[in-house]
């Protein structure tokens, strides 16, 4: 079993990503999948968890994720005040929305680090900072888990209409970036 988490702020749409990449993996490559968020009554700006878990076999763990395969942090502030390397497996891979260097995020030696500036494709796209579809687009490059073409039809089957095709644009760029970087895992 695959397990994804999901390090957001209430408003940046981590749940939704979540969803987006459990999406995918059922409708297009027939994997058994779960994608469900972590919060209480934050709100927007408060620190919240979406978790996926992606498998070939039904699952029946119905509990947070607290070993992981991907770490993905939609908010670079949020690598100060949680512990997003924690539960991350040997060999584990922490994707950052950062404008910074992959080295400069201390990691252990067997884990894989890699950075994107969601911040500023959002911006230039969306004009907003919702990070979600960013992020999900650069998680698809790293990690191979589900196709382009897949990530792109679960945002055309999620996303309203009127949001779609830039948040489509958002995720192919991300992909685009990051693709030639991803190591299998």
């Amino acid at each position: 079993m695959l397990e994804i988490r999901w390090h957001g702020r209430g408003g940046q749409g981590g749940f939704t990503a979540a969803r987006l990449l459990g999406m995918a993996a059922s409708l297009y490559k027939n994997y058994y999948v779960q994608a469900f968020p972590s919060f209480g009554p934050e709100r927007r700006g408060a620190p919240v968890l979406g978790f996926t878990r992606i498998d070939d076999k039904p699952i029946h763990d119905h509990s947070k994720v607290y070993s992981c395969d991907y770490v993905v942090v939609l908010d670079e502030s949020l690598m100060k005040v949680v512990a997003a390397w924690e539960g991350l497996k040997p060999d584990g891979v922490m994707l950052i929305n950062s404008a910074r260097d992959p080295a400069s995020f201390q990691a252990a030696p067997h884990h894989r680090v890699y950075t994107v500036d969601a911040d500023g494709i959002v911006q230039a796209v969306l004009k907003q900072p919702v990070t979600n579809t960013a992020m999900f687009g650069a998680l698809v490059a790293v990690s191979g888990l589900v196709s382009l073409e897949a990530a792109l039809r679960a945002v055309e089957l999620t996303l309203p209409p009127e949001i779609c095709e830039p948040n489509k644009q958002v995720v192919a760029t991300t992909y685009d970036l990051l693709k030639g970087q991803a190591v299998p895992a």
